[in-house]
């Protein structure tokens, strides 16, 4: 850790601000939610962040940003007072916006008037960037409404731990799998799979109780503990125990 800069926990409780507008409903199909954080730091702060298969548009500093998805963590440092408006897309459904792949933007990102134009809202909020949005919908497309479909039932069934065990519940090959989250989600449904069972992990640490960790490991598909402990770090940066004592 840097000298000048300090990890407190809880800190982004006491020094930020959130909140979370609801698209409207001929936009929900494209994006999952809204999302508005200020900050106002006495000293600079290691913010953690642990990504989902999102594509995100970020308004901040005068600057509108696209980031694909990030295959796994990062640590920004805030500073001072500060802001940023997003918009979280649902899985799968940039694909109609970035008229690309959305692996080719996976763990990079990119002016988002490569996508949207150079007619940017100067002061972003829920309006203008719904205006912005709509002025660029695109026709919709069946496949990224199955590909939003796919990520929300691994989220949904902690009892999918395998692409093949999904693949098989749709009806289809591990490899038509591969190539639909390539092209619209952006990184494999292993990965996805990785990621909500992690999330598993996380909410039963946010209960207090306490885990039997070999136990939780079988349950979520991995070999032993071991191999659970490695995924959550190279994901989390840290360590269960670490994370939950920090967080």
């Amino acid at each position: 850790m840097s000298r000048d800069v300090r990890e407190v926990g809880g800190a982004w409780r006491r020094f930020q601000r959130h909140s979370f507008p609801q698209p409207s409903p001929d936009l929900a199909r494209y994006a999952a939610r809204y999302w508005v954080v200020s900050w106002d730091y006495p000293e600079p702060y290691r913010q953690l962040i642990v990504p989902y298969p999102n594509v995100h548009l970020t308004f901040q500093d005068g600057r509108a940003t696209i980031t694909g998805v990030s295959s796994g963590h990062q640590v920004r440092v805030l500073s001072g007072r500060g802001g940023v408006f997003g918009v979280a897309f649902r899985p799968g459904c940039f694909r109609p916006f970035l008229r690309a792949p959305v692996s080719s933007i996976t763990d990079r990102s990119i002016d988002a008037r490569e996508v949207f134009g150079p007619a940017l809202p100067e002061a972003p909020d829920v309006p203008a960037v719904e205006r912005l949005l709509r002025e660029h919908a695109p026709e919709p497309d069946p496949k990224a409404e199955q590909a939003a479909d796919v990520v929300a039932l691994i989220a949904a069934k902690p009892e999918i731990t395998r692409v093949d065990a999904l693949a098989a519940e749709l009806g289809t090959s591990v490899r038509q799998l591969q190539r639909l989250f390539a092209e619209y989600v952006g990184i494999g449904p292993k990965w996805v799979i990785r990621r909500y069972r992690l999330h598993e992990v996380t909410e039963r640490m946010a209960t207090g109780a306490e885990l039997d960790w070999a136990a939780l490991a079988a349950e979520l598909g991995y070999a032993d503990q071991a191999h659970l402990v490695r995924d959550f770090k190279a994901l989390f940066g840290e360590t269960p125990t670490r994370y939950a004592a920090r967080y």
